[in-house]
């Protein structure tokens, strides 16, 4: 049988526990919280506070049962209250785990942001996504440290930079390919700004009333392309995503 956790008061078993430390007021309070939704609820992806925390009680040491005084509440916090102090913990305290437990966290989540480079990337060259393999292979390569308390996709756009600066392998964002529409009369103008922002115009084209592009953008550059297009043409001028991301098509025929 497992061991378990108990309360002093109630002697409710306390199973799957994992626990978060704050140091303050001269004194180490501990919570009791189910695995996996500390780090959801710091990502923010699960908000209810029930669904994170195993009992609201504050304590001086969970495996011990060993309940937290109303007195040192107070001298810590300056409040009683406990589901609030057990917010505080949960944020800004620090979560206990083995040796074990964080290099298997870690690993899942170099693997996590592996997976979102290769599917975010592609061989300038080929034009072509590299398998999560090589990716995984060029981060050890190059001394990648993932962290724990960050979220896998803030951390690939970090690995995403740090590969094409360490160029051992060529690599870029995939493009988005998409169409834009504007007026005629403000064509001459809007053609030169968008060129700035754009990779690379596959096509552009006129009739009566409206000039047409189809572009290729790095991605990070949309928001202010559509809202530049929106500010110029007073909301007449459209921008329409043809594809998220831009490979060769016999790859794409792969998939």
């Amino acid at each position: 049988m497992s061991k378990g956790i108990f309360t002093p008061t109630n002697q409710i078993r306390l199973t799957n526990v994992a626990v978060v430390r704050l140091k303050k007021g001269g004194k180490r309070f501990e919570i009791a919280c189910y695995k996996n939704k500390v780090v959801s609820w710091r990502n923010k992806t699960e908000k209810d506070i029930d669904e994170v925390l195993q009992t609201h009680s504050v304590f001086l040491n969970v495996s011990k049962g060993q309940v937290a005084k109303k007195e040192d509440l107070m001298a810590a916090f300056g409040m009683d209250d406990q589901t609030k102090i057990c917010e505080e913990i949960l944020t800004k305290g620090e979560l206990q785990v083995s040796e074990k437990e964080r290099h298997q966290q870690l690993d899942e989540v170099f693997k996590e942001i592996a997976t979102i480079v290769a599917d975010k990337c592609v061989n300038p060259a080929t034009k072509r996504p590299y398998p999560v393999g090589i990716i995984e292979q060029a981060m050890k390569d190059t001394h990648v440290s993932v962290k724990a308390n960050k979220t896998s996709k803030q951390q690939a756009l970090d690995v995403i930079k740090h590969l094409k600066e360490a160029k051992i392998i060529e690599i870029e964002r995939a493009r988005m390919r998409l169409r834009i529409a504007i007026g005629v009369k403000e064509s001459k103008k809007m053609k030169e700004k968008v060129s700035k922002l754009v990779t690379s115009v596959e096509s552009d084209n006129y009739d009566d009333v409206e000039y047409e592009m189809i572009v290729l953008i790095d991605p990070g550059v949309y928001r202010e392309l559509d809202e530049m297009i929106r500010a110029e043409t007073r909301g007449k001028g459209r921008v329409e995503v043809l594809s998220i991301k831009e490979v060769e098509e016999s790859e794409a025929l792969l998939e």
